[in-house]
């Protein structure tokens, strides 16, 4: 499966199976709550035996997953969507802890099952897949019972939203991608474990997560850990997740990777979004809503301690971006319009997508904050990747380390208090060139004159005129505006920040104009 396909498929499917029952399903045909998931044999379990186990598989050679029956896979999309976990059926369901897991079929996209355990004390016990655990609406045939069969992935509960009703805040399905919301939050961007060759033209290698294992913790815990075995052609490795959900949910992330082979281009922390158009690049689509994305920024906190801004773009043609630093404090894509007349979308609810900010554990040192973007014509596609790349490649044989958090959030937990970029535009001018139109939003320190400030405006080449600044009424912030010239140029870099008496006042806005 290639990239368009795979991600594709991720997304509808999170957007189908997400929080909130499915619109336009037929009647159930059968399924019970008698069919609660049984577990298997206990198992000794330690993170030490997990690391030495997926140190034992790095070498050897890769083996393909084994996959579910074929009548599995030869589902429609229609008829997987109508096999639906029973919620009766969820783990941990009649006990008082907070957490309940419940378990996605295998098939279609999913054609190979995921094995996953829960832990209790130093002990794991296996999660038997069971047909019975599921409803099936009409819509999808009789279908074999095999002991290939397993699930495809899981979500968990929680009572995030109201204290009386858990609602899913995470789901991991499909390679080694993740999703996950804060309170208030709709499912939109997804995490993964480790993006390899990400826009090479030899193609991606996605990872898988292949086993998981889950310590649900005790009754009045606020937190749940996921272990996740990672496999691939190129590298093993594993990922513990501490997750706790809340208003903005967090994740402490600790890996441990074993490559195969050289990884030249390994993407650590990766985040995967979507970006289709907003008042940068509105003329490309005949579409009734003002704007289309997940994410409409990377925004980055370098370790010189400069915080960026760099909007993004949908080209035409596939382009990456990287932002060379030494110990990066933080990074992420951020959704920063968070009203529905911005998007004027009652379905999709963009104005409630999170955002993801990564925040380093350790001194990951020198490498760059990549961001990938591919050209999309429709919203179904996730189109922009960012990562960090380290500058030195992995090596077979070595063990390598990453520990982060990653915050599921609304705005990113910065340490300065920067006014913050909210909104670009661009058009032509009239009088030839084009115009760029920046929104600030409100800052504690914001003059009442003006003439005190500087906007300093730059091009990687060709003119650009000095910024104009002005008072948006409808923000309560500061507008820049300023002019340049593209000439007979197909690409220009564009960077503008507003300074106070010397020092910055404004995030650094930076731009990729493309023809």
């Amino acid at each position: 499966m290639n990239r368009r396909n795979l991600l594709t498929s991720i997304a509808a499917l999170c957007a189908s199976l997400g929080v909130g029952p499915l619109r336009g399903q037929a009647a159930w045909a059968d399924g019970a709550a008698s069919g609660a998931v049984k577990l298997g044999t206990s198992t000794p379990f330690s993170r030490d035996l997990l690391i030495d186990q997926v140190r034992k598989l790095s070498g050897q050679a890769y083996k393909k997953p084994p996959q579910v029956p074929q009548d599995w896979i030869d589902l429609n999309y229609d008829q997987y969507r109508g096999i639906n976990f029973n919620r009766e059926s969820a783990l941990w369901r009649e006990t008082q802890r907070p957490f309940e897991l419940e378990f996605f079929a295998p098939g279609l996209y999913f054609p190979s099952p995921i094995m996953v355990s829960v832990v209790e004390g130093n002990e794991a016990r296996p999660v038997l897949f069971s047909k019975r655990a599921f409803n099936f609406s009409q819509a999808v045939p009789p279908l074999s019972d095999s002991d290939a069969l397993g699930y495809s992935g899981f979500r968990i509960r929680a009572p995030i939203n109201r204290p009386d009703r858990k609602d899913e805040f995470v789901v991991f399905q499909g390679a080694s991608y993740f999703r996950c919301v804060g309170r208030g939050h709709a499912y939109g961007m997804s995490a993964r474990g480790l993006a390899l060759n990400t826009g090479e033209p030899e193609g991606e290698e996605f990872p898988d997560f292949r086993s998981f294992w889950i310590e649900g913790g005790d009754e009045g815990t606020q937190s749940i850990t996921v272990h996740a075995l990672l496999d691939s052609p190129s590298v093993a490795g594993l990922y513990t997740f501490e997750i706790t959900p809340g208003a903005t949910t967090q994740m402490n992330v600790e890996s441990v990777l074993f490559p195969r082979t050289e990884l030249p281009h390994v993407g650590i922390a990766a985040e995967t979004s979507m970006f289709l158009f907003d008042e940068t690049n509105r003329n490309r689509f005949d579409d009734f809503r003002p704007a289309v994305h997940d994410s409409d920024g990377l925004l980055i906190e370098n370790g010189a301690g400069e915080t960026l801004w760099r909007q993004l773009a949908n080209p035409t043609n596939l382009q990456t971006s990287s932002f060379v630093d030494n110990a990066p404090r933080g990074f992420g894509l951020m959704q920063r319009p968070r009203k529905l007349s911005d998007y004027a979308d009652l379905e999709a609810n963009y104005h409630k997508r999170p955002g993801l900010w990564v925040i380093p554990g350790e001194d990951w040192g020198r490498g760059a904050v990549t961001l990938v973007e591919i050209p999309a014509d429709r919203e179904i596609y996730d189109n922009i990747v960012a990562y960090w790349r380290p500058r030195t490649p992995l090596q077979p044989g070595t063990e390598y380390r990453y520990s982060y958090k990653l915050v599921w959030c609304d705005q990113a937990p910065l340490s300065g208090k920067l006014a913050r970029v909210i909104n670009t535009r661009m058009g032509k001018r009239f009088e030839g060139g084009r115009l760029a139109s920046i929104d600030y939003a409100p800052v504690e320190n914001m003059p009442d004159d003006l003439s005190r400030l500087m906007v300093h405006t730059s091009s990687n080449f060709g003119p650009v005129s000095q910024g104009i600044v002005q008072r948006n009424p409808a923000t309560g912030g500061l507008r820049v505006a300023f002019n340049f010239d593209t000439g007979n140029r197909n690409l220009m870099e564009l960077r503008s920040q507003l300074m106070l008496d010397g020092k910055p006042l404004s995030e650094v806005w930076l731009y990729r104009w493309t023809a």
